[in-house]
């Protein structure tokens, strides 16, 4: 009886490189850095639990303020856990919806500000791929 139960159903396995699923609206992908808007606080280093981000900074003593030099996260140890985007004060962190960060060698997943500030490309908006939810939505019509 179970097996005639799961005959009509839809097939669970996507063809991974032609076809993605969407992530869900909350999804802790890639952390994009906006570097004009940080004003090197360091509150992002004190929320994470393994201490991960590296903010290097100069104190200006003619403005009496901080000038952020370098930030950088290396993602082959981060959890992903979200605070440095939660408690920041100025929102210069954000989640991405970018989780393809698999690369040969570990170094190349430590990222500086420029690489942190690149802009995700959406997984919608990308023509040569066939969008899992948007198939499942036409066989149903």
């Amino acid at each position: 009886m179970i097996t005639l139960s799961h005959a009509n159903r839809l097939p669970v396995t996507i063809q991974y490189p032609y076809e993605k699923l969407i992530t869900s609206e909350r999804f802790r992908g890639r952390i994009h850095f906006e570097f004009d808007k940080c004003i090197a606080c360091e509150v992002c280093v004190r929320v994470c639990p393994i201490d991960l981000p590296v903010v290097d900074w100069k104190f200006e003593t003619d403005i009496r303020k901080k000038r952020l030099l370098n930030y950088s996260i290396d993602f082959g140890i981060c959890i992903f856990c979200g605070n440095c985007v939660e408690y920041c004060p100025t929102n210069c962190l954000s989640m991405t919806e970018e989780y393809e960060l698999s690369t040969y060698d570990r170094h190349e997943l430590n990222y500086n500000q420029i690489a942190l500030g690149r802009l995700p490309m959406s997984v919608i908006d990308d023509y040569t791929i066939r969008t899992v939810l948007n198939s499942i939505q036409r066989k149903t019509q």
